[in-house]
C-alpha cells in the first residue's frame, strides 16, 4: 500500500470511532426499575380489636410469713457460734453460746441461799412447835390457877415470837427461791436459741464478739409459709377482698402463675405513698424464697384492645417492632409500644391500627422492603 493511502485509512478509522463516541454520548440511558425481592409462604396476621379481661397488676416482694430477729438478752462474750447462713434449725435449738461464768456463779450463790433459808425455816418450825406445846401446857395450868398470869403471858409471847419467826423464815425462803429462779433464767440467756423451726438467713456475729441486750445476732425465717407483700394505691383498694384467690407470677420461677390468696389487708394507708399494704398467701413450693420479685393481678372487668402474636415481635435493642404490609404487600419494619401479655399474644398500645396486616412469625428474617407472597 502506498503511504498516502495508509494515512487516509487511519484517518477514516479515527473519524469513524469519534463519530461513534459522539453518537453514544448524545443518546439518553434507558431507566430500569429494580423489583423487590419476593418472599413466599410467610404467615400473615390481620390485627383485630378484641375484648380481654382487665387486670390491675401490682408488683411486690416475697417474704416469709414469720420472721424473727434473734437478739441477746444479756451482756457477755460470745464463746460459740453453732450455725451459719442457710442452716435449717429446729425450735429451741442452740444457735450461739455466751460466756456463762458470772451467771453460773450467781446460780450457785442463790442455791446456797435457798439451802440456808430452808434450814432456817426448819429451825423456826421446830421452835414454833415447842412454843405451841409449852403454851398448851401453860394454858391448862393457868386454868387451874397453877401459874401466875405473868408466866402465862410470857409463854404466850414466846409462842407469838416463834410464829412470827416461822413466817419470816418462810418469806426468806420464798425470796431466795425467787433469786435462784432469776439466776437460772439469766443463766439460760447464755444459750441463744431458735424461736421456731426454720432457716437461718442472716448471721451477724462471730465468736469473741461482746453481745449486749437487744443486739441482733441472727435472723430466722419460717420456710413453711410465704407471702407476697404488695402496695396498692388508695384508688384501687376497693378491688381487693380478703380471702380472694388471685393469680401471682414469680418471674424467677417461670411464666406459670401461682394461686395466691389475700391473707391480710393492713387497714391503715401509708401517708407518704397513699397506698395500702396487702399480704397475699403463697402455696407451698420448695422453690419460693424470701426476697423474690413477684406480680399479683386483681380483676377489674373487661376492656377492648389490640392483640398480636408474640412471635410477630422483632427486638431491636430495647425496642420492639413488627413487619407491617402495605397495599402492595411490601413489608416495612415499624416500632410499636406493647403492653400486657395475654396468653401467647401481646397487647399493642400504639403503632398499629386494627385491620392492618403484619408478618406473624418473622423468625429472625430481614423482611424489610420485601414483597410477601402466599402468606398463610
Amino acid at each position: 500500500m502506498k503511504p498516502k493511502n495508509k494515512v487516509s485509512g487511519v484517518l477514516c478509522a479515527f473519524l469513524a470511532t469519534l463519530s461513534g463516541v459522539v453518537t453514544s454520548c448524545g443518546s439518553e440511558p434507558q431507566a430500569t426499575t429494580a423489583q423487590p425481592e419476593v418472599v413466599k409462604n410467610v404467615p400473615v396476621f390481620v390485627a383485630q380489636k378484641t375484648t380481654v379481661p382487665d387486670w390491675l397488676e401490682v408488683i411486690g416482694t416475697v417474704r416469709a410469713a414469720q420472721t424473727s430477729q434473734v437478739s441477746s438478752q444479756m451482756m457477755g462474750t460470745i464463746t460459740q457460734v453453732r450455725v451459719r447462713e442457710g442452716d435449717r434449725v429446729q425450735g429451741g435449738q442452740v444457735l450461739a453460746v455466751i460466756d456463762d461464768a458470772q451467771p453460773r456463779s450467781a446460780v450457785e450463790r442463790a442455791a446456797a441461799s435457798v439451802t440456808s433459808a430452808e434450814k432456817e425455816l426448819m429451825a423456826a418450825e421446830s421452835e414454833l412447835a415447842l412454843a405451841q406445846t409449852t403454851l398448851n401446857r401453860y394454858q391448862q395450868l393457868y386454868e387451874k390457877k397453877s401459874v401466875s398470869p405473868q408466866e402465862f403471858d410470857e409463854t404466850k409471847s414466846r409462842y407469838q415470837f416463834a410464829d412470827a419467826h416461822r413466817d419470816m423464815a418462810k418469806a426468806g425462803l420464798a425470796q431466795t427461791s425467787a433469786a435462784l429462779a432469776q439466776a437460772k433464767t439469766s443463766l439460760s440467756y447464755t444459750l441463744i436459741r431458735a424461736p421456731f423451726a426454720g432457716v437461718v438467713i442472716e448471721k451477724r456475729v462471730d465468736a469473741g464478739v461482746l453481745a449486749s441486750p437487744g443486739m441482733p445476732l441472727f435472723t430466722v425465717e419460717d420456710t413453711r409459709s410465704y407471702r407476697l407483700e404488695v402496695a396498692i394505691d388508695e384508688s384501687d383498694i376497693h378491688l381487693v377482698r380478703a380471702g380472694e384467690n388471685i393469680p401471682v407470677m414469680i418471674d424467677a420461677l417461670g411464666s406459670s402463675p401461682f394461686s395466691g390468696k389475700v391473707a391480710q389487708i393492713v387497714p391503715a394507708a401509708d401517708p407518704a405513698s397513699r397506698s395500702f399494704l396487702v399480704k397475699i398467701g403463697m402455696p407451698v413450693d420448695g422453690r419460693i424464697r424470701s426476697g423474690l420479685f413477684g406480680r399479683a393481678r386483681f380483676a377489674r372487668g373487661q376492656r377492648t384492645t389490640l392483640l398480636i402474636p408474640q412471635t410477630a415481635l422483632v427486638d431491636r435493642g430495647q425496642l420492639q417492632g413488627i413487619y407491617v404490609l402495605d397495599a402492595s404487600q411490601i413489608a416495612t419494619l415499624r416500632y410499636i409500644t406493647i403492653g400486657q401479655k395475654v396468653g401467647e399474644q401481646v397487647e399493642v398500645l400504639s403503632g398499629l391500627q386494627a385491620g392492618e396486616k403484619l408478618v406473624a412469625a418473622p423468625e429472625g428474617q430481614e423482611l424489610g422492603s420485601k414483597r410477601i407472597a402466599g402468606g398463610q
